[in-house]
């Protein structure tokens, strides 16, 4: 098995169920269907999606963008849904193939992860902790995946903090074509601990 899961567009990769949220499945973002777009689409240009840095970007725009992300092997894109709702977009990529691994030595088994929370359809409390154990899971599933890596903007105060909560080691701040970022690190062990202490166990890896 490879480092970064994937597939065609639209198929399922992961599902899983938490208490609170119910059945969550996780999908390759699929750019041509309108509906997919659509909602990706809307998610970019909301103010505090800025960091994301693809508000000025149309329709076409962004599917162009994804459609060549999705020729990579080292980028994917996926959304993920609670019951028929799209409530996150996640992407996933090799450090290795990408400018943040320039910034720090790049090791066996990084994955990054950039996530966007969207309307989740609940006011439940501690529901971005719900789909960033989600999200792990789904990396984590890989045996090759050894180490999370994000990258959220110094600025964002929020992200770093959740980060933080879940189990996250921050590292040195780098500077990005588009940002000045705050890199952090979240090891396997790590994230095993935080599922224990939630009473969600990882599932095994094939």
């Amino acid at each position: 098995m490879s480092l970064l899961i994937s597939g065609a567009p639209g198929a399922v990769v992961h599902r899983t169920h938490d208490d609170a949220l119910g059945e969550l499945v996780l999908t390759v973002l699929d750019v041509d269907d309108t509906a997919d777009l659509d909602v990706v689409h809307d998610w970019v240009r909301e103010p505090r999606a800025a960091f994301w840095g693809l508000g000025e970007l149309s329709r076409e725009e962004l599917r162009e963008l994804y459609r060549y992300v999705d020729g990579l092997e080292t980028h994917h894109a996926f959304l993920l849904r609670r019951g028929e709702q799209p409530i996150a977009l996640l992407q996933t990529y090799d450090p290795a193939h990408d400018p943040v691994g320039e910034c720090y030595p790049v090791r066996d088994g990084d994955a990054g992860l950039h996530f966007f929370v969207g309307s989740h359809g609940t006011r439940l409390a501690g529901v971005t902790t719900r789909i960033i154990l989600a999200f792990g899971e789904f990396l984590f599933s890989s045996p090759e995946a050894v180490r999370v890596v994000v990258e959220p903007d110094v600025r964002n105060d929020a992200a770093i903090a959740r980060m933080r909560r879940v189990g996250f080691e921050l590292g040195p701040e780098i500077d990005l074509e588009h940002k000045r970022a705050q890199l952090a690190f979240l090891e396997r062990s790590a994230f095993e601990g935080f599922a224990a202490a939630r009473n969600r166990p990882l599932p095994p890896v094939e």
